[in-house]
């Protein structure tokens, strides 16, 4: 149902970082390299996942639904963001918004859940070697993965139901993109039900998968010093920092922008939802894949086989 019709909003006006034009400038630069390297390092392991056999195993089906949803959520929202770079007022529709809002919405909170399920495959293949293949089955990877969608779909739908209808003509949002701290901000009907799920299904979402990452790369870590080769303690333990660096820089700055008391929107609230929408979705297929000898492998084999047909 929409809003009152003396109330109605058919848009929103976004206000970026700066009204500064060199500043601008310089974002369109950050944004538009970031963008590229999720782009293509992400659409890249999608690519190799699916065409080499070799890469048919649990680690990398969670790895390349983690590409694919960085992949999505970069699409979503970056290419937009660029545009209205070159705009002094860059506005969006408001069902656009809300599209925008609630889809990147779905990938966050599923992404939330499959890093910690990737902590278990990573336990399991270290803790437990001999056994890894019969604990990772194909149907118990595939019914991880679902269940954390469904549960974001979840999330979203009671997201969308108590999304405030009324907003008084008010439609500047204090953002670079639709954000729904900054949505709700604007409305002028009650909105403490919808900020109230907001807060709850953070913590849901944030606190118990990271606390099982931290757990479970403990565990790992124990395991890890029980490896006789020095070389092969330090290959480990270079690999676990990586993981648990990124894990932390994404959980963490959601964690500052939604577990803590609702407060007015500032450039640091942006800075912050740039850390989580633009940069991890870019380190991740570095960190996770692409420093990989089997992805270089699968790389060199799809490549040489292109250029033989």
């Amino acid at each position: 149902m929409g809003p009152p019709n003396d109330t109605v909003v058919t848009q929103f006006i976004l206000i970026g970082l700066s009204e500064d034009l060199r500043t601008r400038a310089l974002f369109f630069g950050i944004i538009l390299v970031a963008y590229v390297i999720s782009f293509l390092g992400n659409g890249l392991i999608i690519i190799l996942s699916v065409a080499d056999p070799r890469l048919h195993t649990p680690m990398y089906f969670f790895i390349c639904i983690l590409s694919s949803i960085d992949f999505i959520l970069s699409n979503n929202i970056l290419p937009e963001v660029l545009f209205n770079c070159l705009l002094s007022r860059p506005a969006v529709s408001f069902y656009k918004c809300l599209t925008q809002m609630y889809i990147g919405l779905f990938l966050v909170s599923t992404e939330c859940t499959l890093l910690a399920i990737m902590a278990y495959d990573r336990f399991a293949a270290i803790c437990q070697p001999l056994r890894y293949m019969q604990i990772m089955s194909w149907k118990l990877c595939i019914s991880l993965v679902a269940v954390s969608m469904a549960f974001s779909a979840v999330t979203v739908l009671i997201t969308a139901l108590l999304q405030p209808t009324e907003f008084c003509g008010r439609n500047v949002i204090n953002h670079f993109a639709c954000e729904l701290q900054s949505f709700l901000k604007l409305a002028c009907s009650d909105t403490r039900a919808s900020e109230l799920f907001m807060h709850v299904s953070s913590l849901f979402l944030l606190i118990p998968p990271f606390g099982f990452i931290i757990v479970t790369y403990g565990r790992i870590g124990q395991a890890v010093m029980l490896i006789r080769s020095k070389e092969g303690r330090k290959k480990a333990f270079s690999t676990c920092s990586s993981h648990m660096a990124v894990v932390s820089v994404f959980y963490g700055t959601i964690m500052i922008m939604y577990v803590r008391p609702q407060q007015t929107s500032s450039d640091q609230d942006k800075m912050i939802a740039l850390t989580y929408g633009v940069l991890t979705p870019m380190l991740n297929p570095v960190i996770y894949s692409l420093r990989n000898r089997d992805v270089k492998g699968a790389f060199w084999r799809v490549f040489k086989r292109k250029r033989s047909e």
